[in-house]
């Protein structure tokens, strides 16, 4: 994921998104807290840069709100942690961290330019029940329902009651916005997934795969090589008796997946333990291995499904094609709206 594409995430509220949304009918993406706590200006080295870089502790004005240091500190905060764990050096995490705060402030000054549209339309108004719900959801999931810490924060914050409702107001209004921007293009010509498929075949190879089923017998203290052969034995022989292996599975395999009768899914051949690849690839669709045994006790194998090392067909990706395409064009026509809005709105950077 890009730092913006992180950085959008950061500003939006669970709470507040996931109850707008179920009303709006456009879903919600789950994204860390808008309301994430500040770093201190005067003690912090990385508010210590933007205090360098903004002598006035302004960064931005757009249409009526100014956007501060601090603004920019709190969007940024949740990302420093990755940001300090990923650069190699000093020099490189300065770099990025400029990089981290250009993009915030463009995401701020952004954020106050989508909610200037939404608010263009008179008849579009978010419901007040929807702004109490998510106060309430924030309450009960980050305070614990306490009021008084919720308010102490505030406090820590400067911010009032009415503040902070217009804030939760704000996060919903620009995530339906920005839904809005991504069901408009939300159709894909089939001309246009075959064109993408002929251009991008190599990202389409796939090794041998094998859709997994398998039943473990786990040796006792009291089970020697013997008795856990004669119970796989056993097993396979009421296989290819007929019944289900999916159902022999749920009675007498003791590993992870034995509620779903074994399924272990599609493996590559890079997945499985040598011990395991040379059975498992061996097998035809259908067919079950002799047991392995292991010194953890002894396994039966079973090839539910086989696909082979090659280019997958257009008919199996294009599910994955159409979706590449639908993020693509989102986020080209998100870019010519936010040009739009910026260029028809009042913006100082500093």
């Amino acid at each position: 994921m890009t730092i913006r594409r992180r950085l959008v995430s950061t500003l939006i509220s669970v709470a507040s998104i996931a109850s707008a949304f179920a009303q709006f009918g456009a879903p919600a993406t789950p994204a860390a807290p808008a309301t994430a706590a500040p770093v201190g200006p005067s003690s912090d080295p990385v508010a210590q840069n933007l205090n360098l870089r903004f002598a006035n502790g302004i960064v931005a004005v757009a249409e009526e709100k100014i956007i501060t240091v601090a603004d920019v500190m709190q969007y940024i905060g949740p990302l420093l942690p990755q940001l300090r764990n990923e650069a190699k050096t000093e020099k490189e995490f300065q770099e990025r961290l400029e990089q981290l705060q250009d993009s915030a402030i463009q995401d701020l000054v952004d954020r106050v330019l989508i909610v200037k549209e939404f608010r263009k339309d008179e008849k579009r108004q978010i419901p007040i029940a929807y702004v109490e719900n998510a106060q309430a959801d924030e309450l009960a999931e980050r305070f614990e329902g306490d009021r008084s810490k919720f308010l102490a924060y505030l406090r820590s914050k400067g911010q009032t009651i009415r503040d902070y409702r217009k804030e939760l107001e704000e996060n919903i209004i620009f995530q339906y916005m920005q839904g809005q921007q991504r069901k408009s293009q939300s159709v894909v010509s089939p001309v246009r997934i075959e064109t993408y498929y002929n251009e991008n075949k190599d990202r389409f190879y796939r090794e041998d795969e094998v859709h997994l089923r398998l039943i473990q017998l786990t040796r006792t203290e009291t089970e020697t090589d013997a008795t856990l052969m004669e119970q796989g034995n056993m097993v396979l022989e009421r296989f290819k008796a007929g019944e289900k292996f999916e159902e022999l599975a749920k009675q007498f395999s003791k590993d992870l997946k034995r509620s779903k009768g074994g399924d272990w899914s599609w493996l590559k051949r890079s997945d499985f333990r040598k011990e395991f690849s040379e059975v498992a690839f061996d097998l035809k669709k259908g067919e079950a291995g002799k047991p392995i045994l292991l010194p953890e006790g002894a396994f039966i194998l079973f090839a539910e499904d086989r696909r082979f090392a090659g280019i997958q067909p257009l008919d199996e990706v294009r599910d994955q094609i159409e979706r590449v395409l639908v993020q693509q064009m989102g986020r080209a026509s998100q870019e010519k709206w936010l040009e739009r809005l910026r260029r028809n709105g009042y913006i100082k950077h500093y």
